[in-house]
């Protein structure tokens, strides 16, 4: 297997530090390992088997020799870094979504559309995490019926909006328990003991930006142009791995059973279904490990071609690092 001069972009960020523990993890062959953050986090130094590696300031010149970057930065970053990454001929899995639309990146959900891969120009694109565990969980039905549109909500982890989430939960629910006034600032509302029902900027019609990536995203990943999706997205006092509630519409109907077979046999996924035993997806159970957990499969009383599961995946994970690790090992093959 070729060995690769690694750079991670955005190191010093929770997506950035999983990736090098996923590297570890899985034993990709790193030759050589830069790590790149802003300004401010230069000069910290992050461990690597067994090794203390220098954070350094990222610049368009610091790509020079690299065979793979790993994107774990912001969008503008992600697009201004871009260029170099290109021109210094590495190539570029970005986990920002500045990309996830370009006709010309394919976007990778490696059980899903692995052969995309060998399409790339230089960049490939990290989908949205909740439409990365989501596909994981369902992709393995389309073998029993084509799927013509789903109707999904998550419940989104407030790890999920970055390393500020779960130190203010935890400040709210201190605070609350002590009888002061909370004061959020990572998000727009208190969300310890609550559920926010917006995440993202709006995007039109009563949707947010962050609705809309499981239908757009959704079609490129699956090749389905005419998917429809309509899609809720919630923040909830959940440390760590976001859960799905989705129905599936086939184009004919589909037994329960089958789709329990389906799911066991899928790569990625993990059957966890026995509600008379009280077994079902958590996100406590699938927190800090890469399997998308499925249960609560049952018919939608709404629509005889469809059914109703609940899935759970970390967002840290499998619905980021992980998912950009795994599409770096298709490269080996690409």
């Amino acid at each position: 297997m070729k060995e690769y001069n690694v750079v991670i972009l955005g190191a010093t960020g929770a997506v950035g530090q999983e990736m090098l523990k996923i590297l570890q993890e899985r034993s990709f062959p790193v030759r050589g390992l830069r790590l790149l953050a802003s300004a401010r986090s230069a000069g910290r130094r992050l461990a690597f088997r067994g090794e203390e590696i220098p954070v350094e300031e990222a610049s368009e010149d610091a790509f020079a020799g690299a065979d793979l970057v790993l994107g774990a930065a912001k969008n503008p970053v992600a697009a201004r870094f871009a260029p170099a990454i290109v021109g210094a001929g590495a190539v570029f899995v970005d986990n920002s979504s500045a990309f996830r639309m370009d006709p010309n990146v394919p976007l990778i959900v490696p059980e899903v559309n692995p052969e995309d891969v060998h399409l790339h120009r230089g960049i490939l694109a990290n989908p949205n995490c909740s439409t990365i565990i989501t596909l994981t969980a369902v992709y393995s039905l389309r073998a029993l019926a084509p799927i013509r549109s789903m109707v999904a909500s998550t419940y989104q982890a407030v790890s999920g909006a970055g390393a500020g989430g779960p130190i203010e939960l935890l400040a709210e629910a201190e605070a609350i328990a002590r009888g002061e006034a909370v004061q959020p600032r990572v998000f727009p509302y208190q969300i310890a003991y609550n559920l926010i029902p917006q995440i993202g900027d709006e995007a039109g019609d009563g949707y947010t930006t962050e609705e809309m990536k499981m239908q757009n995203e959704g079609r490129r990943i699956l090749h389905l142009p005419d998917l429809k999706v309509t899609c809720t997205c919630v923040r909830v006092p959940v440390v760590r791995s976001h859960s799905i509630s989705v129905s599936v519409r086939f184009d004919r109907p589909v037994e329960p059973a089958a789709v329990r077979a389906a799911i066991a046999a899928a790569p990625g996924c993990r059957l966890v279904d026995d509600l008379g035993a009280g077994r079902y997806p958590m996100p406590l159970d699938t927190s800090d490990q890469d399997t998308v957990f499925v249960g609560r499969i049952r018919r939608d009383l709404t629509d005889a071609h469809a059914i109703t599961l609940w899935c759970c995946g970390d967002q840290i994970r499998k619905g980021a690092a992980t998912n950009a690790v795994q599409i770096a090992e298709l490269l080996d093959n690409a």
